[in-house]
């Protein structure tokens, strides 16, 4: 499955220089091991994309809420091979 994320700048800066591996995001939609991610940059105050994005695979699911705010998980992703 595909999955779209709008991403802020800073946090897309931070995946796409290899410094940040995972992403945490609210559990809306069936995300599963495997899966496309594109993590596609998105403007809070323009409330538009701004063209920039980041293709990727999920290789980790941690949604116990021990450690994650209920209805949250953080996704372990890694950097598609295409």
């Amino acid at each position: 499955m595909l999955h779209g994320l709008k991403t802020e700048a800073e946090y897309l800066k931070s995946i796409m220089d290899g410094s940040k591996t995972f992403d945490v995001r609210k559990m809306d939609r069936p995300f599963d091991y495997g899966d496309d991610i594109v993590l596609q940059e998105w403007n809070p105050e323009t409330k538009q994309y701004t063209g920039k994005e980041w293709h990727g695979e999920i290789t980790y699911i941690l949604a116990d809420e021990r450690f994650c705010k209920k209805g949250y998980c953080v996704l372990g992703i890694k950097m598609s091979e295409i």
